[in-house]
């Protein structure tokens, strides 16, 4: 790679945002960390500077699709520094990028590229067909809209004043380091960008949610300051115990995006006074850039409801609204943007605004702050009155009921989070706004609707209203991107899934993947490793490259063929059609893989009712059949029954064995709940998610060398299995995978004996979980390999009972009627647990989640 002296990279012959073309000043400073990579910042001036000069010397409309990552960063300030007009559009939504390019028509398309920091440049037409106006640098999609082609015109007096205001009342630094918890193409998550890069400071690039643990460890270890939220962030924070994580670094947490209830804002402030950081609430709009007010934190306890006041450089005025106690906030400052453009012929335009007229009604406060009181277009009239739609939010709010209204004049509808009455809600609303009591719907849900912002989704609050169409026949079709929530709320049996939740968050668990993930899988052609991870609305933006050939095979996640494999050889073992042992302590590690994926999330009081009802969909349909077992013949004792035979039972082999594996796996997933519900282990795993795993392991290998007598026959042995399985779901890196990989090739040999076809069997499915993510089967196969992962703990169990009427005839025979009796056994527990759930009250996906979801079989946590 050339570099170009640093006097050349701080020249720019068009129009510039100062910022973005003078990066090279703060030298070898840290500028951006990028994953393992830090870039100074003459390093990311270089970068910025060659994607300049692949844009050209000639102005051009640029569309950037936009993600969290170096090569957009580079893109996005190489257009600003080369002084291209720039529209920004999620790179994660088409449709977005694709309504923008229609409407607009720009010259050049800029994606993400190898992430080297070169972004990918497709040239539209070597020179622009467009009128663009030279104080034009940057468009943004209006407020609440993500692809609207009305978008915000911006100069670069705007993004640069904004930057440097921002940068004050923070007091940034080159010390700080902001996470990047937002996306770039929202007007707040942009801000966070320009503010720091304007001052020197530095940007750790993720795309990680705040429910991630992999965020926070990134965030520990690139030593960040800061994290922007908005009012939902806040609502994920509290579930995944953010009161608990260690957060040596932070300096400042940032609020914006919406009103944060009073009580959040008193909440964090003193949390952040406790801790030694900063909380700042701001308020802004994307036509001011991004920010208009900020509340010093030092007032946030003390007037938690207020906005603050103007950011330096800026003022409001309050302009009075006929029939309203408050007036209408309106803005003035070098912030506010030139203009609107609903089409290219407005790209030619100047300003055609000084002031912004906010929407929002306020007062000031004779200390000086300000406060939004509502919203101007806000407002019903409903039997001739004037509804508040904000006043009606307040009143619910004050009866403890948190709610979001919207409605059309003569109907008001409102969504209330959680259980309640909505009859005696509407009576008390109703008299409160002395309004019929038939003009208000009430709809109760599990969570709120809210846009990918965070914001209210006040269109899906609408729709709760809307009649539900008749069901009408029609031929099956394949599923397809379309179909990504439905195929989510079938699987993990709710009503209606939202597009902010995750497959975790709503609840999903190792059995409930197995299926979910074949059927996304062919649904969308091709599926992420990290899908259980992404939001339902990321799922329905995957796209399968074009497929060239037909394939004969299809690709399945490893653990699920590592369980469907094991079955199939544990009961063949025992029944006498081969001889291979070794697998079902595969299934362990197995079970610690999924137990770390599945168990591990939210925080700690819904994590284990989570893990205690997942610990009871294995233990209730064992105990039952065991049960069963105990009646129908001689062979077992009420010791197996309870699960207890590896406690009490005899010490010699024999029948009261057989269900060792339940009861081994039982007794791991019970110690690691309990130590779990622990605050001060919770927060220790939290704060260490791969060192507390390996050091699981470490106390289980005292165990498998005989060192330690952990005092519980088995399951101290197989501690170190089901510990090494949890390591290898933290593993993030190859030299991570190198370690677990070191661990089972040191400690396997010589765990069975050195019986090799044993030890190796157990080595060569350690060793595929670490390194091999799908494995390919035939795809007549494939429905079988999951049905046979889905019910291997039924298999496991019946098949005791069933192969010995079989065997006479032949073992394959024994076999195959094992695994039918084990899908039947499943099949039945299943419906009796779809059957409880329909007399249950409907419930609705969110990342509020649940455990609604099923959970056996050996490997299955």
């Amino acid at each position: 790679m050339t570099i170009a002296p640093p006097s050349r990279l701080l020249e720019t012959a068009a129009p510039a945002v100062p910022f973005a073309a003078q990066l090279a000043r703060f030298g070898d400073r840290p500028a951006v960390v990028a994953g393992p990579d830090t870039l100074s910042y003459t390093q990311l001036a270089v970068r910025v500077h060659e994607a300049a000069e692949r844009l050209g010397s000639a102005r051009r409309l640029v569309l950037l699709a936009a993600t969290n990552g170096i090569d957009s960063l580079v893109a996005y300030l190489a257009a600003l520094s080369a002084g291209h007009p720039l529209v920004l559009v999620p790179g994660d939504n088409p449709a977005a990028v694709e309504s923008i390019r229609t409407a607009f028509d720009p010259d050049v398309i800029m994606v993400d590229g190898a992430g080297d920091g070169a972004p990918r440049i497709a040239e539209v037409r070597p020179e622009t067909r467009h009128v663009l106006h030279p104080d034009l640098a940057l468009m943004l999609s209006t407020s609440g809209s993500t692809g609207s082609p009305k978008l915000v015109r911006l100069s670069h007096r705007n993004v640069q004043a904004n930057a440097e205001a921002i940068s004050e009342y923070l007091r940034l630094s080159s010390d700080d380091r902001a996470a990047t918890t937002l996306p770039m193409s929202y007007c707040y998550g942009l801000s966070v960008i320009n503010s720091h890069l304007a001052v020197g400071a530095s940007l750790a690039l993720t795309d990680l949610s705040v429910v991630d643990p992999c965020f926070w460890e990134l965030f520990r270890r690139a030593e960040a300051t800061a994290f922007a939220a908005v009012p939902y962030t806040f609502e994920l924070l509290e579930r995944i115990g953010f009161q608990d994580l260690d957060l040596p670094h932070l300096r400042y947490v940032t609020q914006a995006g919406g009103r944060l209830s009073p009580e959040l804002v008193q909440r964090y402030a003193g949390l952040g006074q406790e801790r030694g950081w900063e909380l700042f609430v701001m308020y802004g709009q994307t036509e001011a850039t991004a920010r208009m007010a900020y509340l010093p934190p030092e007032l946030a306890a003390k007037s938690p409801a207020r906005i603050g006041v103007p950011i330096p450089g800026g003022s409001f005025r309050i302009d009075p609204v006929d029939g309203l106690e408050d007036g209408e906030l309106v803005y003035t400052g070098p912030n506010v943007m030139l203009g609107y453009a609903e089409s290219s012929a407005d790209l030619a335009e100047g300003r055609t605004i000084t002031e912004l007229r906010t929407g929002d009604l306020g007062r000031r406060h004779p200390d000086g702050l300000y406060e939004v009181t509502g919203r101007r277009s806000r407002f019903l009239k409903i039997a001739g009155l004037r509804i508040d739609l904000g006043r009606v939010e307040q009143i619910l709010a004050e009866l403890g009921v948190q709610a979001t209204s919207a409605g059309t004049d003569g109907h008001l509808v409102v969504a209330l989070q959680g259980s309640h009455d909505p009859d005696l809600l509407r009576k008390l609303l109703a008299g409160s706004l002395g309004i019929p009591r038939v003009a208000i719907q009430m709809f109760s849900v599990e969570e709120l609707p809210r846009l990918a912002s965070g914001k209210p989704d006040y269109q899906a609050v609408l729709a709760l209203a809307a009649p539900i169409p008749a069901k009408e026949e029609r031929p099956a079709k394949a599923e397809g991107p379309q179909d990504v929530r439905r195929i989510m709320a079938e699987q993990l049996e709710l009503d209606t899934v939202d597009g902010d939740s995750t497959f975790v968050s709503l609840g999903g668990d190792s059995l409930s993947y197995v299926a979910t993930s074949v059927r996304l899988e062919k649904a969308l052609g091709i599926l992420p490793s990290d899908w259980h991870l992404r939001t339902v609305a990321e799922l329905e933006q995957v796209s399968a490259p074009a497929r060239r050939r037909r394939k004969l095979t299809a690709r399945i996640e490893s653990s699920i063929v590592l369980r469907a494999v094991a079955i199939i050889l544990i009961i063949s073992t025992h029944i006498g059609l081969f001889h291979w042992e070794g697998t079902a302590h595969v299934l362990l590690a197995v079970a610690g893989y999924n137990f770390a994926r599945f168990q591990l999330g939210g925080e700690r009081a819904r994590r284990l009712r989570r893990q205690t009802a997942s610990l009871a969909r294995i233990v209730v349909p064992s105990m039952a059949f065991i049960a069963f077992a105990y009646v129908v013949t001689d062979h077992y004792s009420v010791a197996n029954i309870l699960l207890l035979n590896a406690l009490i039972g005899p010490q010699e082999v024999t029948t009261e064995w057989h269900f060792w594996f339940v009861e081994v796996l039982t007794y791991l997933l019970v110690c690691m709940t309990a130590l779990l519900a622990v605050p001060a282990v919770s927060r220790l795993e939290r704060r260490f998610p791969l060192a507390f795993p390996l050091g699981l392991t470490a106390v289980g290998l005292l165990g498998r060398f005989e060192i330690v007598d952990l005092g519980v026959p088995n399951t101290g042995p197989a501690l170190w299995l089901f510990a090494l399985g949890w390591t290898v779901a933290r593993a993030r890196t190859a030299r991570h995978r190198l370690l677990a990989s070191a661990i089972a090739l040191l400690c396997v040999p010589g765990f069975f004996f050195n019986d090799l076809l044993r030890e190796g069997t157990l080595l060569a499915g350690i060793l595929v979980l670490i390194w091999v993510r799908t494995l390919p089967v035939p795809k007549g196969l494939q429905k079988v390999t999951v049905l046979l992962a889905s019910a291997s703990l039924y298999i496991y169990l019946t098949h005791w009972l069933v192969f010995p009427h079989f065997v006479a005839l032949h073992p394959g025979i024994a076999v195959v009627a094992s695994l039918a009796a084990g899908v039947g056994y499943w099949a039945l527990v299943n419906g009796a647990l779809v059957l409880k759930r329909r007399r249950t009250p409907a419930r609705r996906g969110s990342l509020a989640g649940g455990a609604g979801a099923r959970q056996e079989g050996p490997g299955h946590s």
